[in-house]
């Protein structure tokens, strides 16, 4: 189905890990990659994170083979790969275990059906000490699950605000 629906570009249908945090075709989902570009929170002295009126000063842009996040903070980034989930499918995310043995988690919300893009990420470092990531290296799985019914509204039926997002998208809220 992934194929046929282009619903992961590029898509490998196999597994890389020799000498990687693995990534491509998994035994029930894929490994997605993360791209090298990243959001690093800085912070600006405002003592409230408020997504309704997120701060875009609160970010530094990094781009690089390697990000280093500081200790209790996180990054955002955004996916390698391109999505396309059809009207009958949801896909939900879980981050890798590799990086959840080393206290770094990885949050991403469903990606709903007829929604499409980059993924935007949240990879947040939860120990006292700064935390690596590896771009272009696998970073969270999806596990798709395909209903029998497509729903009655979907992502694109009601204008997601997230909708084919290209780079890393900060909060919105509509209006």
């Amino acid at each position: 189905m992934a194929l046929e629906a282009k619903m992961i570009e590029p898509f490998l249908d196999h597994q890389v890990s020799e000498g990687h945090i693995s990534y491509g075709l998994s035994s029930f989902g894929y490994d997605i990659r993360v791209h090298d570009e990243y959001k690093v929170f800085v912070g600006t002295g405002n003592p409230v994170v408020d997504p309704k009126s997120i701060d875009p000063h609160s970010f530094i842009d990094f781009k690089g083979k390697e990000c280093v996040i500081p200790p209790n903070s996180f990054v955002l980034a955004r996916s390698f790969e391109y999505f396309k989930i059809p009207q009958k499918v949801i896909a939900i995310c879980f981050g890798k275990s590799t990086y959840c043995r080393c206290g770094i988690l990885v949050n991403i919300s469903p990606l709903e059906p007829t929604w499409e893009g980059f993924l935007t990420m949240a990879i947040s470092n939860t120990t006292p000490h700064p935390a690596k990531i590896y771009s272009h290296e696998g970073i969270a799985q999806l596990l798709f699950y395909e209903g029998e019914e497509a729903p009655e509204v979907t992502y694109m039926d009601r204008k997601g605000k997230y909708q084919a997002q290209k780079g890393i998208v900060l909060p919105k809220v509509s209006p």
